[in-house]
């Protein structure tokens, strides 16, 4: 169990939002080829927000999600400018859900957890994926690294949470599918879930997230009542 928490704090794409979708709405022109096309446009965009924070070349997400898309593109051999590129980048605004989310977040509110997304994710970004996905409701505050102009694992990042919902780290149960944000978040002081639901070998960095699940349907039966 989690005890003393006050707030549940969500990453969005992987651990809410299923970034598979978009290539998936257009397998009818991906074929086979939308699998390994999700595999490197994530893999990419992960790498060149990791990159730039090193550089101190910060852009928003937008730009470096279209850039990794670009990249998984050419090499796949699929052309990167047209109707398809437009119609992938389209997509990924309007991500769809994993299917126990909007349950898990109307459970968290109705037990008095405040809750919020920290993304990586521009701001107009994670605005269209939350109002396509029905949770305009759902959050107390969805916080872009835009506030800190670099991209997690940047520990200021982490401090907007703490920051913007007035709850300390020690208080706040943060849930990523990502690996290394977890590890992060946790080194960081917040209680950690990892919702590893791509059943990923656990990383070797600092910080240890408190459980791991396999989906966020697991997340409210670790929760104490708030107090």
């Amino acid at each position: 169990m989690l005890t003393g928490i006050r707030a549940c704090v969500f990453d969005a794409y992987g651990t809410l939002f299923d970034f598979a979708s978009a290539a998936d709405g257009c397998a009818d022109v991906l074929g086979d080829k939308a699998g390994p096309l999700t595999a490197l446009w994530r893999d990419k965009q992960l790498q060149y927000s990791w990159l730039r924070g090193l550089q101190g070349r910060y852009v928003p997400f937008w730009q470096v999600t279209g850039d990794a898309l670009d990249f998984a593109l050419e090499t796949l051999d699929l052309p990167a400018d047209g109707p398809l590129r437009e119609r992938l980048m389209n997509l990924y605004r309007t991500l769809g859900t994993f299917p126990e989310v909007p349950g898990v977040l109307r459970a968290l509110r109705e037990a008095g957890f405040a809750t919020a997304i920290l993304s990586n994710g521009s701001p107009d970004m994670l605005a269209s994926a939350v109002e396509g996905a029905g949770l305009a409701g759902a959050f107390d505050a969805v916080i872009s690294v835009d506030e800190v102009g670099n991209f997690k694992p940047d520990p200021r990042v982490y401090q907007r949470a703490v920051d913007r919902l007035g709850v300390p780290a020690e208080a706040i149960a943060f849930q990523s599918s990502n690996a290394w944000d977890a590890h992060a978040a946790s080194a960081f002081g917040m209680r950690v879930v990892w919702c590893n639901r791509y059943s990923q070998r656990r990383e070797r960095l600092p910080g240890i997230p408190d459980h791991e699940v396999h989906s966020l349907a697991e997340l409210p039966a670790l929760l104490a009542t708030q107090g």
